[in-house]
């Protein structure tokens, strides 16, 4: 699969990504940087890398400058009835918040299941399987701030 995306014959998805900067031993958005060479410390809106899973719709915006951040912000915006989950290892190596600025959002951390509204925030435990549902028609947009775990 992996040839298959360089070769640009195929889209990754929001989990494939997750599994493959998790076995990297880095976030996604470095994964993302990376792979577009970025090295200003200034990103203007219109420069800030966007990702859509195609399954889903899921639309990622790497907020933040890519060069030597030990913060990251990335804004997502989750179409209507849209499911995305990650496997626990996305997050071996970073601490991460959710705050939630449109919308509702259903945050599955494991067997924990948080309600978010507009407004709410909730910061990650221990790393788990996590799963992010708009349990709504319309889309809901939140920001993700993340710094690495210490070693």
């Amino acid at each position: 699969m992996i040839g298959k995306i360089e070769r640009g014959n195929a889209q990754p998805t929001a989990a494939l990504l997750g599994r493959l900067s998790s076995g990297l031993g880095m976030t996604l958005s470095e994964l993302v940087a990376r792979a577009e060479h970025s090295g200003s410390r200034l990103v203007r809106r219109e420069e800030q890398s966007v990702w859509t899973d195609p399954d889903t719709g899921y639309q990622r915006r790497a907020v933040s400058p890519a060069s030597g951040r030990p913060l990251e912000l990335v804004e997502v915006v989750l179409p209507g009835n849209a499911e995305v989950f990650y496997p626990a290892e996305a997050y071996t190596f970073i601490h991460q918040h959710i705050w939630l600025l449109e919308g509702r959002l259903r945050f599955r951390e494991g067997d924990t299941e948080h309600e978010l509204e507009a407004g709410d925030c909730v910061q990650l435990g221990t790393p788990a399987k996590c799963g992010f549902i708009n349990p709504t028609d319309k889309p809901c947009r939140y920001l993700v701030a993340l710094t690495r775990r210490e070693t």
